[in-house]
């Protein structure tokens, strides 16, 4: 494989142009049943599907990494097929908003997608560089959703993010973090300020969010974005290793991590949830989780006794 070569080469190689030239994936034979759910958007009532992607280590790929590349094209095109349609990134994310740029121009899917992203550094000049910047990697003059990550600096960033809502630059704003320890913070802020968005990790073995943060969210008029829905440790792990629960049918799970994004699903504050892949079948598998039975209280009680 050469080295050396521009992302924008890549593309114009014989190779690369073959691979961007394929078809989208044909799903209809590996995904069951309907489109994913979609919940509303309670600033807006813009309905959003429940099951996302998000791009932290498996859209962080070089350009000439052509079977990585197909990989990332085909996450794509199956949650696209499935109706899906949130892509979450970040500038921290190396080279991921640059690689959901160039795909979504290459599959011409850009109108399809919720692309969200993140500012995280200080400063109002430094946070429009770097806004700006990411706009450029995903070729797209105006972001769905641009988040303040961790809440560094929220203050002058929200103050830039309510200019460029007016003007159109973005749809929609908020904040992020995946820490329990910032929840003080991030409780005032819920409450000093109107947002649209709150990204958070929640999961099966990660349930503090459910005590103040969840709750006020939903009282706000906030969605809500779950990272990290498989948890810290090694509870995928661990659980992997177990046979999947008699009754998980009953829920039209087949897999750990479905029962894992539908324990997410279950509480109603939360309106998508985004976990990270890069690997194709992971990504149709996470997808079943939109779909079937919903969660209800006998699911959560069932899941809560295996931790």
């Amino acid at each position: 494989m050469k080295s050396g070569i521009t992302r924008a080469q890549f593309l114009r190689l014989g190779a690369g142009a073959a691979l961007l030239a394929m078809s989208p994936l044909s799903l209809g034979a590996e995904t069951a049943g309907q489109p994913i759910r979609r919940r509303a958007i309670p600033a807006s009532g813009e309905p959003l599907p429940v099951i996302g992607v998000g791009t932290y280590r498996g859209f962080d790929i070089a350009a000439t990494d052509r079977d990585a590349w197909a990989d990332c094209r085909q996450v794509l095109n199956s949650l696209l097929a499935a109706g899906g349609s949130v892509i979450d990134s970040s500038p921290m994310y190396g080279q991921a908003e640059e690689t959901v740029g160039d795909l979504l121009e290459a599959i011409g899917a850009r109108d399809r997608a919720f692309v969200a992203t993140k500012v995280w550094t200080r400063g109002r000049e430094d946070g429009i560089r770097q806004m700006r910047r990411s706009m450029e990697l995903l070729r797209s003059p105006r972001i769905d959703l641009m988040q303040v990550h961790n809440l560094v600096d929220w203050r002058e960033h929200l103050k830039t993010l309510r200019q460029w809502k007016e003007d159109g630059s973005v749809r929609y704003l908020g904040v992020t973090h995946y820490t329990a320890s910032a929840y003080d913070e991030l409780e005032r802020v819920l409450r000093a300020e109107p947002l649209d968005f709150l990204q958070i990790n929640y999961a099966l073995n990660d349930r503090e969010a459910e005590r103040r943060i969840l709750p006020l969210a939903r009282e706000r008029g906030v969605a809500v974005l779950i990272n990290r829905p498989f948890g810290g440790g090694n509870l995928l792990r661990d659980l992997l290793q177990a046979p999947l629960p008699d009754w998980a049918g009953e829920y039209d799970c087949t897999s750990w991590p479905q029962l894992l994004l539908k324990f997410c699903l279950s509480h109603p504050a939360v309106t998508c949830v985004i976990p990270g892949t890069g690997n194709p079948r992971h990504m149709l598998d996470n997808l079943q989780a939109g779909r079937g039975k919903e969660a209800d209280p006998a699911f959560r009680e069932r899941l809560l006794q295996r931790v």
